[in-house]
């Protein structure tokens, strides 16, 4: 039960920091969307995707 729970934090982060990299790279905050990232997830994904470059 433990390892379900722990890989699903470890995925979760692992998508929030590769939304920040999609951030930068439409010259957007990294942090800022590392951070929404931690709250939404796949959601932020989709919007991020999504955007227009700046």
């Amino acid at each position: 039960m433990f390892g379900i729970g722990r890989g699903y934090f470890v995925g979760w982060g692992t998508l929030a920091l590769i939304n920040a990299g999609l951030a930068q790279g439409k010259n957007r905050s990294g942090l800022n969307w590392f951070l929404l990232s931690c709250l939404l997830g796949p959601i932020a994904t989709l919007c991020l995707v999504l955007a227009d470059r700046k």
